[in-house]
């Protein structure tokens, strides 16, 4: 794999391990980058979901 390739994998990563963190998810740093990039696509999608049921559901 190229090192750009590389590179741009693990910073798209970065983004979803800090997302994840923003969102409360803490399982533990180290956890979350054992991960591969599509697992954390994945989890930060479903936590999205919840965060935005919470939410609609505060507003009623």
């Amino acid at each position: 794999m190229g090192t750009q390739l590389r590179e741009a994998i693990e910073k798209k990563k970065q983004f979803y391990i800090d997302r994840l963190l923003h969102l409360g998810v803490y399982k533990t740093n180290h956890q979350l980058y054992e991960l591969t990039l599509s697992e954390l696509e994945q989890l930060y999608r479903s936590e999205q979901s919840k965060q935005q049921v919470i939410n609609h559901t505060r507003v009623l």
